[in-house]
């Protein structure tokens, strides 16, 4: 087995030999990745301890001299009148019955077994707060507490990942289901802890996003933002406006036929993501990357005259007419039954590139679809853009900055806009890899597994407020991708690197021994069928 300890000054040799070979072109196969074939048995033994759980917790004390092993008769008890963790336990339940073959049954009590799992809303420490939780393993019985059913959560996925990769299996698996004992208390550096999927220039089913939802929400990620129109598509059921589906839904990226959700189908996204404690917040781009909903209704434009459809990578530079009432009319409907079935407290306006709108109008745009958002009793989130007009205190900023001068956000962020990092060139997970790697586009750079981690989210935007940056996120455009093992490839590693970040204390942050924990994932990804990118500078454990 590789250790943290014996990587140290080898990896760092190592990882600048392979970058520099990679440059000269030296036919390394940066683009390799698993199977997706689920295998019919899975070796089952268990990761090396405690510390190997990506994002990495807080506090480890582990019991190097005892283990737990779930057998057939094990019990998942939790802790009564309370439905979320009721919904927490059948989610653990849920997957380890498909692979285990255990019943687990689940019954309510008021504390802890003596076997088995049990999941409390109590005894938990305060320092643990809304999001964290206390594991504790112990020879007889697994004990997790905390002070939310969203806690509950975190603590499941990090007992998810000190089970055998085999617990991931689609079929029944013949163990043994060994833990590693001891305790870990832990919650989380920042409250947002982001990924962004764009369905708008290429769209994706509901199974897929489902999919996403599931592979994500096992690195401690809380929110998921849907892009869910662009130049290129329009993919959400707006009643009274139908065709923005009709005809803006029926285009995408190199001229497919696009797809849109339904407000039933969406809602269901939005479910399924809570019952895996992630919130949806959905994005419209406003007043620029809007030529799906001009070519659907051309009174949206200030010519009256629709364009035609834009299929191609880019943007044609148009955008809606922020002097017409109408505009007005269009975006409140949108923000209006979108807020409506979304429970999260916020809603992404984009507010990026904009051509052909002066800067004077821009900033009356912004604050006029800032009242619209507040009106329907949501939080505004916009790209850094709308950082130029005059925004309310608490609302939010998100940077895509490849610098860390922009003095724009520097300035809001001393005066109550909070910010979200997601700078380019480290958590853009459409940008390749290496110059090798066929999906993705380049120019923020190429991001490497290291890039994505080598940075942090509280100094990167110099002269900022460190203390209005409220989480990350790690964002994927679709340009480039049009399938699940598209975006998984694009995603992996690269999405833990950004959830470490967003989880993680900063004084643990340390790539040696994060590329020796994110090597460990590997079995788990190969069961699970996702295809990712086997990085050169990560020991992958086969």
């Amino acid at each position: 087995m590789i250790t943290a300890d014996g990587l140290g000054k080898a990896a760092a040799m190592r990882r600048h030999v392979i970058r520099t070979l990679t440059a000269l072109g030296m036919g390394l196969a940066l683009t390799a990745a698993v199977s997706t074939d689920r295998l019919p048995m899975v070796q089952a033994a268990p990761i090396a301890g405690l510390y190997d759980v990506v994002p990495r917790p807080v506090s480890v004390e582990p019991d190097t001299a005892h283990h737990h092993e779930f057998t057939a008769g094990a019990v998942i008890s939790v802790q009564s009148g309370s439905s979320g963790a009721l919904a927490d336990a059948q989610y653990l339940a849920g997957f380890l019955r498909r692979s285990t073959g255990f019943p687990l049954p689940i019954r309510q009590v008021s504390s802890a077994a003596t076997n088995g799992i049990s999941l409390l809303l109590s005894g938990a420490p305060e320092s643990v707060g809304r999001q964290g939780y206390r594991l504790t393993i112990g020879r007889a019985a697994v004990v997790i507490r905390a002070r939310t059913a969203a806690g509950l959560f975190s603590g499941i996925q990090t007992l998810h990942q000190l089970l055998p990769a085999a617990a991931d299996a689609s079929t029944k698996q013949p163990g043994p289901w060994l833990v590693p004992a001891g305790v870990i208390t832990d919650h989380p550096r920042y409250t947002y802890r982001g990924a962004m999927l764009d369905v708008a220039r290429h769209f994706f089913s509901v199974a897929t996003v489902k999919h996403y939802i599931d592979e994500i929400s096992l690195y401690k990620i809380n929110y998921l933002h849907l892009h869910l129109s662009d130049d290129q598509g329009w993919r959400i059921e707006i009643k009274g406006w139908p065709r923005l589906t009709s005809v803006g839904g029926a285009t995408e990226v190199g001229g497919g036929s696009g797809g849109f959700y339904t407000q039933t189908q969406y809602r269901g996204i939005v479910a399924y993501a809570r019952s895996r404690n992630i919130t949806v917040v959905p994005e419209i781009d406003m007043p620029g990357h809007v030529n799906a909903a001009l070519h659907s209704y051309g009174k949206l434009t200030c010519s009256c005259v629709a364009p035609p459809a834009y299929t191609k990578i880019g943007s044609p530079n148009t955008s809606l007419c922020v002097s017409k009432s109408v505009v007005y009319d269009f975006i409140n409907d949108v923000v209006g039954q979108l807020a409506g079935m979304t429970p999260g407290r916020y809603l992404h306006i984009g507010g990026d590139e904009v051509v052909g709108v002066s800067a004077d109008k821009y900033k009356t745009f912004v604050a006029k679809v800032q009242t619209i958002v507040t009106n329907h009793h949501k939080t505004m989130i916009g790209w850094d853009q709308v950082a130029a007009a005059k925004l309310s205190s608490g609302s939010v900023a998100q940077d895509w900055d490849t610098t860390h001068t922009n003095s724009r956000l520097a300035d809001v962020s001393h005066h109550g806009v909070k910010l979200i990092m997601s700078p380019a060139n480290h958590v853009y997970l459409d940008q390749k890899y290496t110059k090798q790697t066929k999906l993705g586009l380049s120019w923020a750079g190429y991001v490497e597994v290291d890039d994505a981690y080598g940075w942090n989210p509280a100094t990167y935007l110099h002269d900022g407020n460190h203390s209005a940056v409220i989480g990350v996120e790690a964002p994927l455009w679709s340009e480039t991708i049009t399938t699940l093992h598209d975006i998984q490839y694009l995603a992996f590693p690269r999405l833990p690197a950004a959830a470490e970040l967003g989880w993680s204390p900063r004084s643990t942050h340390d790539w040696t021994r994060f590329a020796h924990r994110l090597g460990l994932q590997a079995p788990r990804w190969t069961v699970m069928g996702i295809r990712f990118y086997r990085s050169p500078l990560v020991p992958w454990r086969s």
